[in-house]
């Protein structure tokens, strides 16, 4: 990871307050770096974030679809390119989303890629505050050539 880093925020719709709260009380760091939103989460985030205490503060928000619209599958691709340092996903464990497909896709390629994964409040602390995100850290991506060639084989 370079110095400078795309972070992805997604949150389910009852776990949107707790993501944007989250976000505010970590605006001076999440400022310094490139954010990837989905749908409503990203102007909630990006309207948070750009109230500072009388100046206005330029957020680097891209927004991308909402997530069952198309949102975390563009996020996927995204993980994919390798164009995602970080994702912090605020899912609800108690609400069935119509869309969870999606969502296990998404979980799967930030596991696949080795993508820093925070699901929670506790993990994105964890995750922001390590001395490695400041840093250039490089995550390790698993080769699955032999794996892909092993399974044509079959």
């Amino acid at each position: 990871m370079k110095g400078k880093k795309t972070i992805a925020l997604v949150a389910h719709d009852n776990m949107k307050p707790d993501l944007v709260e989250w976000a505010d009380w970590n605006k001076e760091l999440l400022l310094k770096h490139s954010l990837v939103c989905t749908g409503t989460t990203g102007r909630m985030v990006a309207a948070t974030l750009e109230k500072q205490q009388g100046k206005e503060a330029v957020a680097d928000v891209r927004l991308l679809k909402s997530g069952p619209l198309g949102g975390d599958q563009q996020l996927g691709a995204m993980i994919a390119e390798g164009k995602i340092d970080a994702l912090i996903f605020f899912w609800d464990p108690m609400e069935a989303q119509p869309h969870d497909v999606d969502v296990k896709a998404l979980l799967r390629l930030a596991t696949l890629y080795n993508v820093p994964t925070a699901v929670n409040r506790s993990s994105a602390d964890l995750i922001i505050s390590s001395p490695l995100f400041d840093g250039d850290y490089k995550p390790v991506v698993k080769e699955y050539r032999n794996y892909v060639e092993r399974t044509l084989k079959k």
